[in-house]
């Protein structure tokens, strides 16, 4: 099979386009001839070296774990009905596995993809999806709330738009640059640029103070959300993607409920009845995860180049 492997941490081009054997499912296992693979923040970071502990990886390795496609064998003990079923699925038992034109999962690790929805779009809830609906879960949006999500034009940033918006909540979305922009609007929420000066004061300006603070950027961008919320406010700081987490100094925990990424592993237990409602939410075009650039399996340096550069739009795929 044709696969991207990590030949050691470091810069994008360590990924390398190579043939490796075919892999066979175990008991329990099915191969998956993929279709596309999600292609993420998370795995540029792991690959850079500096990756969250809990992700114990060593090169060389096959990137990814987010995969869609056709299950075309299976092992023994897998029930029947899956071969040839169309899945969305994590690939391998860990992480790692999904960038690859085949990859192993097994019946509790898919999803079927539903009648009528794209494979590609399916993948692109998947995650970010399910994840957006747990966000929400844990720091509820109501009508008439005033809430920022930052960044607001990736691939999760944008479901949480999304999902924000159909609470009848007026949502900001935090981007860098037009194109960025123009997406969030489309969506039908305000935009602002968080790379030019002054951008709180914009918001302030659009708000009056906000409800609710979505950021997955920490850092500084992080703190002025944290500065902008009113008394009573809800802060959900689920990402680091500047470098750091932002800072939240006692005070303002004392004056708002704030959920940070020390949280997070909690609520990943019922991930399973998240994709399935993102599923159905997008089966029934409720929700439009924004795809942005696809590159063949080939590229996935250039894609992973684009990512670091924060030079993508939505949810980024690679086509093996």
């Amino acid at each position: 099979m044709r696969a991207i492997t990590a030949t050691r941490f470091g810069a994008p081009d360590v990924l390398e386009l190579v043939e490796l054997p075919t892999p066979e499912p175990k008991a329990g296992e099915f191969r998956i001839d993929v279709e596309a693979a999600g292609v993420g923040w998370l795995d540029a970071l792991i690959r850079s070296g500096h990756g969250p502990d809990v992700f114990e990886v060593e090169p060389p390795y096959v990137p990814g774990g987010a995969v869609a496609g056709t299950v075309t064998a299976v092992g023994a003990e897998v029930p029947d009905g899956w071969a040839g079923a169309r899945v969305i699925a994590r690939a391998g038992s860990g992480y790692g596995g999904g960038y690859a034109d085949t990859a192993i999962s097994a019946p509790d690790a898919a999803f079927r993809v539903p009648d009528g929805l794209d494979p590609r779009t399916a993948l692109a809830v998947m995650d970010d999806g399910s994840t957006a609906v747990a966000l929400l879960e844990w720091t509820p949006v109501r009508s008439g709330d005033r809430v920022l999500v930052a960044p607001g034009a990736g691939g999760l940033g944008n479901l949480l738009v999304q999902l924000a918006l159909a609470a009848g909540a007026k949502v900001v979305a935090g981007v860098r640059g037009p194109e960025k922009a123009a997406i969030a609007r489309d969506l039908g929420a305000e935009a602002v640029d968080y790379a030019e000066p002054g951008w709180p004061d914009r918001v302030r300006q659009l708000t009056g103070g906000l409800d609710v603070a979505f950021d997955g950027l920490g850092g500084a961008v992080g703190a002025a959300a944290v500065d902008l919320l009113v008394d009573g406010g809800r802060f959900s700081g689920y990402g680091m993607t500047s470098g750091a987490e932002a800072v939240i100094g006692e005070a303002d925990r004392q004056r708002l409920t704030v959920l940070d990424m020390g949280q997070l592993p909690e609520f990943w237990a019922d991930n399973a009845r998240r994709v399935q409602l993102v599923l159905a939410e997008a089966a029934a075009g409720r929700l439009r995860p924004v795809i942005g650039r696809t590159y063949p399996l080939a590229e996935a340096a250039a894609a992973h180049e684009d990512i670091e550069a924060r030079r993508f739009v939505g949810k980024s795929l690679l086509l093996p």
